[in-house]
């Protein structure tokens, strides 16, 4: 059993950093993301890896991100870097790892079991450091309910879009018709597992009106929040992920009904002329809850 309050913890928005470069990542927080993203994939070179670890090990030492999460983005399990990242991610005492390229949860076991000797080297309590899994090709979206179900440390998955095309051998649409069977079969997984469940990046900086209607889609369908790669597109996120007003008012009324309802033996009631049950209860709850993550909520429930 893993007691560690972030596994549940508020995630509207994870924003891409370059683990390598010292300005990108020296002050991010002032954004407010809720979480950041510290690469060591990607946007470092072959022959920089070194140097991108050196520099995120003294950023997790030495700068206060004031409760942003940080997440680093480890090498795949097909290098070898991805041991080594993941000595300095648990030296650094990150708060979450991500693994690039998962498939399996044969992959998420051997991730917890190079974490766990990491850990036993520098003093770190299994649980304190959680995982998440990118899910990038075909037989890692297949593959995803056992990828949820592979360790407790495991907090969510997330769709990395452009891998995925290249694997569906299609292209990034704008459409999203091209990620619809994925994003299904992940949410649902996810939620099966009861994890949490995050979106791709969406790379058109110059399309705002695009990223609102993408972000307002997977919001609708279920997911907990979205990849971003620029701090523009952070707004978007947290307004469209937070509850409004009139969805918490109408959350506390369901949560009031129901608790003095269910105390008179009433199972089916109206609120504002609307047919509710102990159905709806859960989805009102998960409404206040949110609301108080994003520190929006006031009430006394």
């Amino acid at each position: 059993m893993i007691n560690n309050p972030n596994l549940t913890r508020l995630r509207r928005s994870m924003m891409f950093l370059n683990a390598q470069k010292p300005g990108l990542i020296k002050d991010p927080f002032i954004y407010k993301p809720d979480s950041i993203m510290l690469d060591l994939e990607d946007a470092v070179a072959e022959n920089q890896k070194d140097a991108a670890r050196y520099s995120l090990y003294h950023a997790l030492k030495e700068i206060n991100y004031h409760g942003v999460e940080r997440v680093v983005r480890i090498n795949g399990l097909e290098t070898a870097h991805w041991k080594e990242d993941i000595r300095v991610c648990v030296a650094g005492r990150c708060d979450s790892i991500r693994i690039s390229k998962c498939e399996s949860a044969a992959d998420v076991i051997a991730v917890e079991e190079e974490m766990k000797k990491a850990e036993a080297e520098f003093g770190v309590e299994h649980g304190e450091i959680l995982i998440m899994a990118a899910l990038e090709s075909t037989k890692g979206v297949l593959n995803a309910l056992e990828i949820c179900q592979a360790s407790p440390l495991l907090f969510g998955i997330a769709l990395s879009g452009g891998d995925y095309t290249k694997d569906l051998q299609t292209v990034i649409s704008g459409t999203g018709v091209e990620f619809a069977w994925a994003r299904g079969q992940m949410i649902n997984a996810a939620r099966c597992a009861g994890k949490q469940c995050f979106d791709t990046v969406f790379t058109n900086l110059d399309d705002m009106e695009g990223f609102r209607k993408e972000t307002e889609m997977i919001k609708m369908m279920g997911f907990d929040g979205k990849s971003i790669v620029n701090p523009r597109q952070i707004a978007v996120c947290h307004e469209v992920f937070t509850p409004t007003q009139k969805q918490i008012i109408q959350a506390e009324k369901i949560v009031k009904e129901v608790d003095e309802k269910k105390a008179m033996g009433i199972g089916v009631f109206t609120v504002d002329g609307k047919m509710i049950d102990i159905a709806f209860y859960p989805g009102a709850k998960r409404t206040i809850e949110l609301a108080k993550a994003a520190g929006v909520y006031e009430g006394d429930l």
